[in-house]
């Protein structure tokens, strides 16, 4: 059957299918004399016309271009180039089915791959809404691409040709894409823009600073962070004082605790520790990116009680000799299992994880799971609205208390 599936479709071709359910990464499911189509575009219970824009033996890519049957939730996109930019996903969709069917993303990731039915397990998972409640405006950092034609833009979806764009409906307005679109750019470069809490705005072209400050200045829950506009900052303008609230919630600091910040990026978990320890407690950071590393060193210049090891989580967990809590915040592709099985044996009485993608969170739930910690907590927030991407903070406890 396989042989013959690509037989059967042709790039190209435009054929007429059933949408049916979502899936991780911005693609509904549907099928066409047997092969599995992961489409772009559509929404589960559609019927549409597709143009099949990738074949291999086992799966085909598509794109709607026609919806024959529309479902209720499908609204009109208020970004003119949603469908031919990258960069979202959903904006055809409204924004609370956006949400309800992110929700069933995360439980269908646990289930094919961490092996845990969450509904079986008693949590009633919801992906919770952030302000700007309308999904838009809410970026606060961008790295635009530029045409060949020195106009910024971002790639297509599984695409290297970059859309060019007058405006990004996703993106602070403080950023004015607008002006910036105006510009003409070197076609080799990225332009990168950043704008803190504190409303500064930080333009850089491949990584040089062209204008707004060197370091800006984000505040959160009374913390201040001095940091490099290129050093990792939660994207989303609410994502910062809502997950240090979901994380610090979940880890039940106390005064003496040890603490392990892991892919600490700049230390925002770690100053929202400090707060919560006295000085018999101690919080220890671990990161591999040098620019973080650095701010994180000025921020916690005379703090004697912190310690910043820079280099591979992995590399330098064996260092550490003590945690009672450990709070992580992984990039995409999660932890994996080496730094989990080092992690256990620290034997912490909470773990804290904070998660950028279900299916990672899932397969290192599952290691979890099998050395003996248990999920008892999991939340989601849209801190990635008109995108696939979703955040979740997810509480682990050993299992035999």
């Amino acid at each position: 059957m396989e042989s013959n599936a690509q037989e059967r479709l042709k790039e190209g071709q435009i054929v007429q299918v059933q949408i049916g359910p979502v899936a991780h990464g911005g693609h509904f499911v549907a099928r066409y004399n047997g092969q599995v189509i992961f489409v772009r575009h559509g929404i589960t219970d559609e019927l549409v016309n597709i143009k099949i824009t990738s074949v291999s033996s086992k799966i085909a890519h598509a794109d709607v271009v026609e919806v024959l049957q529309p479902v209720a939730s499908r609204v009109s996109p208020p970004c003119q180039y949603a469908g031919s930019c990258g960069g979202c996903d959903f904006q055809h969709i409204n924004i609370s089915t956006q949400r309800e069917l992110k929700a069933q993303i995360i439980k269908e990731q646990f289930l094919r791959i961490g092996k845990m039915d969450l509904v079986q397990l008693g949590f009633d998972l919801k992906v919770t809404s952030v302000e700007p409640a309308d999904g838009l405006h809410w970026r606060t950092r961008m790295d635009f691409a530029v045409s060949a034609n020195g106009q910024i833009g971002f790639f297509g979806a599984r695409s290297n040709d970059v859309v060019e764009i007058k405006d990004c409906l996703i993106a602070d307005e403080r950023m004015n894409v607008g002006e910036l679109s105006s510009r003409q750019w070197k076609s080799d470069a990225r332009v990168e823009v950043a704008v803190s809490s504190t409303n500064e705005v930080s333009v850089m072209r491949s990584g040089r600073s062209i204008s707004g400050p060197t370091q800006i200045v984000e505040q959160v829950a009374g913390n201040s962070f001095k940091i490099s506009p290129s050093a990792f900052w939660q994207s989303h303008r609410s994502a910062p004082v809502e997950l240090v609230k979901a994380a610090l919630s979940q880890l039940g600091v106390k005064p003496a605790d040890h603490v392990l910040d892991l892919y600490s990026g700049v230390g925002l978990f770690a100053a929202a520790i400090l707060i919560e320890i006295s000085d018999r407690g101690f919080v220890t950071l671990i990161e591999s990116d040098k620019t973080a590393v650095a701010d994180a060193r000025r921020i916690f210049l005379n703090k004697e009680n912190v310690k910043i090891f820079q280099g591979l989580v992995a590399q330098q967990l064996p260092i550490v000799k003590r945690a009672d809590l450990i709070l992580l915040d992984p990039p995409r592709t999660g932890a994996g299992d080496v730094v989990i099985k080092q992690m256990v044996k620290f034997k912490p009485r909470k773990i804290v994880y904070v998660a950028c993608d279900p299916a990672a969170l899932a397969r290192d739930a599952k290691t979890l799971a099998d050395l003996g910690y248990k999920l008892d907590h999991i939340e989601a927030f849209d801190l990635f609205p008109m995108t696939q991407h979703i955040e979740c903070v997810a509480g682990f406890s050993p299992a035999n208390r």
